[in-house]
């Protein structure tokens, strides 16, 4: 299929609607690596203008990767609501992007088209839009989850506790956790990464953090977030958890990579209903970011901002509870500085949400990026605004176990205040009981002493 528009005097022509999605992207240092970045502002805003003419009709048609060469692509077009579809096909991406963006549509209204939609259709509309646009589009979708607590409701932010620790200490993980509830940190989930991926070792956190939430009532989810097959072990032999945990990504090569396919989730969401700790529906935390298939040699080609869509569209089948973007984890061969951190974390919240999915963020960076705290920042406020769900809270912003810098528990309490936002019902009234947060959402005198758990 050959794609053509003239622009300024000259003839720009596409080979397939594959490179129309990539050089629609905005710049993004990995699409350059890969080498199929626009060549110039003039030629990405040829590809917009194609894109913008193409039908969802015409997307479906064409998946970035072949159907039957994929299990994500299958995946997503199996879970198509055919007669949604129907309604929608023949509009072009510029009518969908008018359509999201009309103040008359509601987020039930997106919603529902959105069960009509696939990866390819969701990232080709937000290449359309400005950064305002992601977040208006973004701020109408409201999408929560429910384990044991629920986030992500209207007038709530929540955060996930991140207690990480160089070596799995658990005083040490234990010292984190009592810091970060002291600043209402947690309504999330307390969800760490251990150093250690072993079963016995995933074992001995879970039960650690699941008898401090026990011992203090905490209205909250656990997760250890091993390796899901490690995880599935240790709940088989009897280790409390809520959640599970795993990374995914948009193509079936790099899912492999990272030792998951759709038989190992479905397995595993099995599993969690059965033997979990908590009630659901939602029992599944995914972990996604721009970049990771071009990073394993498992991008066919494909831009990184259409597989991070695809990612979502995977994720989708199995109802998760949270879905945690990091596109600025991997590094500059990504995502090169603040301003593509910006506007990836802006796309991949849209497209989230568009896809129906609970989406937090964490608009972090690598201490080898072109990026800075200011630039963090900057994502926060406007995925804030935007309506994420929630945000880490690690001590001090800086991850002393995966050194990399992330929102701290005094950025948490500093954005609830900017925008008049309170923690997850449940975990809120904790807060009040417990004499840290008052009935206003403030933190209290007693804020931040993390010896109140000690006493």
């Amino acid at each position: 299929m050959i794609l053509k528009t003239k622009l300024f005097g000259r003839t720009y022509t596409f080979k397939d609607i594959k490179e129309v999605l990539a050089k629609a992207n905005e710049e993004k240092s990995g699409d350059k690596l890969l080498g199929i970045a626009a060549a110039s502002v003039q030629e990405r805003i040829a590809a917009k203008i194609v894109l913008s003419n193409l039908t969802l009709e015409d997307l479906r048609n064409n998946p970035s990767i072949p159907y039957e060469e994929d299990e994500v692509t299958r995946v997503i077009d199996d879970q198509v609501n055919e007669s949604i579809y129907r309604e929608i096909k023949s509009w072009t991406v510029g009518q969908l992007r008018e359509y999201i963006l009309d103040h008359k549509t509601t987020g039930e209204d997106i919603k529902r088209i959105s069960n009509g939609l696939t990866a390819e259709m969701i990232a080709g509309v937000a290449k359309l839009m400005s950064n305002m646009d992601l977040v208006y589009g973004a701020s109408k979708i409201k999408i929560w989850g429910k384990a044991n607590t629920e986030i992500g409701k209207p007038g709530t932010l929540s955060f996930r506790l991140q207690p990480n620790h160089p070596t799995d200490d658990i005083d040490g993980i234990l010292a984190s956790i009592m810091e970060g509830l002291s600043y209402g940190c947690g309504d999330a989930i307390i969800g760490v990464n251990p150093v250690e991926d072993t079963v016995e070792n995933t074992k001995r956190i879970m039960f650690a953090i699941y008898d401090f939430m026990i011992k203090w009532n905490i209205p909250t989810q656990t997760c250890v977030l091993s390796h899901i097959t490690t995880q599935m072990e240790a709940v088989r032999q009897g280790a409390p958890v809520s959640v599970f945990f795993q990374s995914v990504a948009g193509s079936e090569k790099a899912n492999t990579a990272f030792g998951v396919n759709k038989e190992i989730l479905d397995e595993a969401f099995e599993l969690i209903k059965k033997q979990g700790i908590a009630p659901g529906p939602n029992l599944m935390y995914f972990e996604t970011g721009q970049g990771s298939e071009m990073s394993l040699n498992a991008d066919h080609g494909v831009d990184e901002m259409t597989l991070e869509a695809r990612t979502y569209g995977f994720a989708k089948r199995y109802k998760p509870f949270m879905v945690n973007n990091v596109s600025g984890f991997i590094g500059p061969e990504t995502l090169y500085n603040g301003k593509e951190i910006i506007r990836a974390s802006l796309e991949d919240h849209f497209m989230g949400k568009l896809t129906g999915l609970p989406m937090g963020m964490a608009p972090c960076y690598t201490n080898h990026v072109n990026a800075d705290q200011n630039d963090q920042e900057i994502a926060t406020m406007l995925l804030t605004m935007a309506g994420a769900n929630y945000f880490m809270g690690v001590p001090f912003g800086d991850d002393v176990m995966l050194s990399y810098q992330d929102t701290s528990y005094h950025d948490d309490a500093t954005l609830r205040e900017l925008l008049n936002l309170k923690p997850a019902e449940e975990f809120f009234r904790w807060l009040i009981n417990m004499g840290i947060m008052d009935e206003n959402g403030r933190l209290t005198d007693r804020a931040g002493d993390p010896s109140i758990f000690l006493r």
